[in-house]
C-alpha cells in the first residue's frame, strides 16, 4: 500500500507536516501536484505567480526524487476536475492514505471535503494537517472561545500562544527508497505564457538564503527602513510564503534563534502575526472568500463606476506620482512595496471611491506573491470595509506619503521618468507648479475634495 502526498500551497520538503507524516508511515511514498489553469484564472492568479509556483514545484520534484519519492504532475482545469484526476491516480497506484496540508479559501475547503467523501467510499484514508499559520487556525481565540476580529488583541494572544506552545519544525525527511528520475513540467499553461522573469530565485535553498541574509543584514533596521520604497528595507520573502516554499514557522523560529533583538525584529515578527491573523479571518469568516465585505454594513456603499479613472489607476497614469510609480512597478515586476500597496489601495477606494474588489482582483492578477488572505485583508483594511479598528475617515494623502517616504523622489524617478528632471519638492506634486512635464497627466481627482466626499459617504452609511 502507498502513501500519497498532495502538494498544494506548501512547496517545500522541510517543515512540511503532510510529507513528514507520510514518510513516517513505513510504506512506499509518492507525491503529486495538480495543475489547474482554469481554476487559477478564476482565482485571479497572475502569470508571475503561476510561473513561480510551477518552477518551485519542479524544484520539489527534483528534491523528492533524490529521496526515492516520485512526484507526478496531474492535469485538470478546475478543482472539480482535479478530484477525478486524484481519485484515478490513487486507484492506479494502490494508494491507501492521502496526506495534504489544509488550505482555507472556501473553494479549497469545499474541494477537500468532496474529495475526502469520495475517497472514503473507496476505502482510502485522508489525513489533513494545519500548516499555513504559526498558530494553527482555531487555537487563538478570545476568552469567550470566539475568533478575534481585530488585530491588536489577536496579536497579544498569538504571542502568548507562542510562548506557551513553543512551536517546533517538522523534520525534513530522509530517503525512503533509491533515487528516481524526477518528472518536470516545462510549459506554462497558455493563459500565463507571458510571465515575467521571477522576482526572486526559486527553490527552498534560495528561500532560506533570502531569510538568512535578511536576518543577518537588514532586520535590525527593518522598522526604520521598511516604509521607504527606494531602500532595500523589506525581506522579499512574501513570494516564498505565498507559495509555501517557506513557512511562517520557519521564519518565526529563525527570528527567535537569530540572537537578534530590538524594534526591527519585533516589527518583522509582527508582520508574521498579521499574516496569521488574515488567514485566521479567512478561516473563521468564509464570506471574505466570496467577494463579500468583512463588515456587512459596508455592502450598502455605492461605489463610483470604474470607467477611465480605474483604467488610469491600473496603468499608472493618475497624475499622482507616487501612485503611478507604484502601479508601474507592479505591472513590470509582479511586486509592489507594502507601503505603496496601502497608498495605492486607499487612493483607489477613498479618492476615486472605486470598489475595493476591483483593486483586489487587479493586484492578484499581477502579484507574484498574490495570497488570498493577505491581499483581501489588506484591501479591506484600506477600504474601511475590513477588520481595521480605526475609523473610516483614515484616508492617506498620497502626496504627503510620498514626501515622507520618498523624500528625494528616488523611487518616483525610477518608475516615472517623465518627472526625472523635477526638484525634490515639486516631483511629489507636479500639478502644483506652473507647467506639468510633457507626457505626464494632470491629477484625475482633487485629493482634498475626494477625501471629504468619501468621508461623507461613510458617514451617511453610519447614520
Amino acid at each position: 500500500m502507498t502513501q500519497l502526498v498532495w502538494f498544494r500551497n506548501d512547496l517545500r520538503l522541510a517543515d512540511n507536516p503532510a510529507l513528514t507524516a507520510a514518510c513516517q508511515a513505513g510504506s512506499p511514498v509518492r507525491a503529486c501536484f495538480v495543475v489547474t489553469p482554469q481554476q487559477w484564472q478564476d482565482h485571479d492568479w497572475s502569470a508571475a505567480r503561476v510561473r513561480f509556483v510551477l518552477e518551485n514545484a519542479n524544484a520539489v520534484a527534483r528534491e523528492l526524487a533524490r529521496l526515492g519519492i516520485p512526484l507526478t504532475f496531474l492535469s485538470a482545469q478546475r478543482f472539480e476536475d482535479g478530484i477525478g484526476a486524484l481519485v484515478q491516480f490513487c486507484q492506479q497506484h494502490n494508494v491507501s492514505e492521502l496526506h495534504f496540508n489544509e488550505e482555507y479559501g472556501l473553494n479549497e475547503r469545499r474541494r477537500d471535503k468532496a474529495l475526502r467523501q469520495t475517497l472514503a467510499d473507496l476505502g482510502i484514508s485522508v489525513n489533513k494537517y494545519r500548516d499555513q499559520t504559526v498558530a494553527p487556525v482555531g487555537t487563538v481565540l478570545t476568552q469567550q472561545n470566539e475568533p478575534y476580529s481585530v488585530f491588536t488583541p489577536f496579536s497579544r494572544r498569538w504571542r502568548s500562544w507562542i510562548e506557551e506552545a513553543g512551536p517546533t519544525l517538522h523534520p525534513r525527511p530522509t530517503a525512503v527508497a533509491s533515487a528516481v528520475e524526477p518528472e518536470q513540467t516545462d510549459t506554462l499553461p497558455a493563459p500565463f505564457a507571458s510571465a515575467p522573469e521571477p522576482l526572486v530565485s526559486t527553490g527552498e535553498a534560495a528561500a532560506h538564503n533570502q531569510l538568512d541574509t535578511f536576518l543577518a543584514q537588514q532586520v535590525t533596521d527593518y522598522k526604520n527602513n521598511r516604509d521607504f520604497p527606494a531602500l532595500d528595507g523589506t525581506s522579499l520573502l512574501s513570494p516564498y510564503l505565498a507559495s509555501g516554499v517557506l513557512s511562517g514557522r520557519q521564519c518565526l523560529i529563525a527570528a527567535r534563534h537569530s540572537g537578534i533583538s530590538g524594534d526591527g525584529l519585533n516589527t518583522w515578527v509582527n508582520e508574521i502575526a498579521w499574516r496569521d491573523f488574515y488567514i485566521h479571518i479567512l478561516y473563521h469568516y468564509p464570506r471574505v472568500s466570496m467577494h463579500r465585505a468583512f463588515k456587512p454594513e459596508s455592502e450598502a456603499l455605492k461605489w463610483n463606476s470604474p470607467g477611465e479613472n480605474y483604467k488610469a489607476w491600473k496603468e499608472g497614469q493618475t497624475g499622482i506620482p507616487i501612485v503611478d510609480a507604484a502601479m508601474r512597478q507592479l505591472r513590470t515586476t509582479g511586486w509592489m512595496h507594502n507601503r505603496l500597496r496601502m497608498i495605492t489601495a486607499m487612493f483607489l477606494t477613498k479618492n476615486l471611491f472605486i470598489d475595493w474588489r476591483l483593486g483586489e482582483a487587479w493586484f492578484m492578477q499581477n502579484l507574484v506573491d498574490g495570497f488570498l488572505a493577505s491581499n483581501n485583508g489588506g484591501w479591506q483594511w484600506s477600504a474601511s470595509t475590513g477588520t481595521d479598528a480605526a475609523p473610516y475617515f483614515r484616508v492617506f494623502n498620497p502626496v504627503t506619503q510620498s514626501e515622507r517616504f520618498d523624500p528625494k523622489g528616488e523611487f518616483i524617478r525610477q518608475w516615472v521618468p517623465e518627472l526625472a528632471t523635477l526638484d525634490n519638492k515639486r516631483i511629489h506634486d507636479p500639478s502644483a507648479g506652473a507647467v506639468i512635464p510633457k507626457g505626464y497627466p494632470r491629477p484625475i481627482v482633487d485629493l482634498k475634495e475626494s477625501r471629504k466626499e468619501a468621508i461623507a459617504r461613510f458617514q451617511a452609511l453610519k447614520d
